[in-house]
């Protein structure tokens, strides 16, 4: 059984002090693990509806088999075990700019652990992809993704660090799309509600762009709650 409250991994970064923590309510007897970076709430198990989501939408819009998938962002896990549950996946790498985080998957400690040792399609790489997207050179060593799903900032608008920020304009954005496959598929998590700006945004430069709100029950306090799931698809190669 576990204890009420125990912080499993605290490590400062250069973000911040990341924490990772594990707790009990009284009316549950389910483990609630969450994660803070600095003064930030990241995400918390209870709260994944939207993650694993946001893996079938954009796996949704992708055919074929043997499918060479990116995940941005690691964080508890859920989005890139729900990428790996899709069997046309044939090599899927994530990219986490904290390897604190890549060391709680390797070691076990949250309970969606994703890892080389847990499925040999999967890579975890230590890195920062926004600044691979913006890099000189090609870090990627000439590799196109059929799929390439982003959860790292809080919203578009609410960036974990400033220097994401030019991310979601059209330069940055345009930068992820040249990794891409023709009729490859961008997805990108959010916090806020349907950003109008940024749907624009991302129909400047890819063939198709929608938002779709994701609904989930929030038991803390009781109602519905709702994250914003982008999917956006570059242009079949023509026939």
């Amino acid at each position: 059984m576990s204890a009420r409250f125990e912080e499993l991994d605290w490590q400062p970064t250069a973000m911040g002090e990341l924490v990772l923590r594990r707790r009990r309510t009284p009316s549950s007897d389910v483990d609630i693990y969450e994660v803070k970076l600095g003064d930030e709430f990241l995400m918390s198990s209870m709260f994944t509806v939207a993650e694993v989501e946001m893996a079938r939408l954009a796996l949704r819009e992708v055919s074929g088999a043997d499918l060479d998938v990116l995940v941005g962002g690691l964080g508890l896990g859920y989005t890139a075990r729900a990428v790996l549950e899709d069997p046309r996946v044939g090599r899927l790498t994530v990219i986490e700019a904290l390897g604190e985080v890549i060391d709680w998957h390797r070691r076990g400690l949250v309970p969606a652990a994703t890892s080389e040792s847990t499925d040999a399609r999967c890579a975890l790489t230590h890195g920062d992809l926004f600044a691979m997207l913006r890099a000189p050179g090609d870090p990627f060593d000439g590799r196109l993704f059929d799929a390439m799903v982003v959860d790292i900032d809080h919203s578009p608008r609410h960036v974990l660090d400033p220097s994401h920020a030019d991310f979601y304009e059209p330069a940055g954005v345009a930068r992820l799309a040249a990794r891409l496959r023709p009729g490859g598929v961008f997805a990108l998590w959010s916090n806020d509600p349907p950003d109008e700006a940024f749907t624009a945004v991302l129909a400047e430069v890819f063939a198709t762009a929608v938002a779709e709100a994701v609904r989930f029950p929030n038991p803390l306090q009781g109602r519905e709650a709702t994250n914003t799931v982008y999917v956006a698809t570059t242009a079949p190669l023509a026939r």
